[in-house]
């Protein structure tokens, strides 16, 4: 193995960075289905109360505790895929050092 194959990976970083930015934003189709689920349910509570007269706090701190969740998913995804690509790369190294030993283990 001359090179790492990290290609895959470094596509699975840059896309998962952008989802996280995107839920920075607060942008939907940065997060899984039991996120979105969680939140589109935060949000018609937070109707039915502002509809009702009442208090939409409970409702409004649970979409945000939903939108700080999916972004420690995603910054702990983008640490294990960064630990992924250097483990690969470690490997890589590994294994050229030890190609590179055996061939040069004659005497001249």
């Amino acid at each position: 193995m001359g090179t790492p194959d990290t290609n895959r990976i470094d596509r699975d970083i840059r896309t998962t960075k952008r989802k996280l930015e995107a839920a920075a934003k607060r942008e939907m189709w940065a997060l899984n289905g039991p996120e979105r689920r969680a939140l589109v349910s935060a949000m018609g509570s937070v109707t039915a109360k502002v509809v009702r007269h009442k208090s939409t706090t409970r409702a409004e701190e649970k979409a945000a505790a939903t939108w700080e969740s999916a972004q420690m998913r995603l910054q702990a995804e983008i640490n294990a895929l960064q630990v992924e690509r250097d483990e690969a790369v470690r490997r890589a190294a590994t294994d050229k050092a030890a190609k590179k030993a055996a061939k040069s283990s004659g005497w001249w």
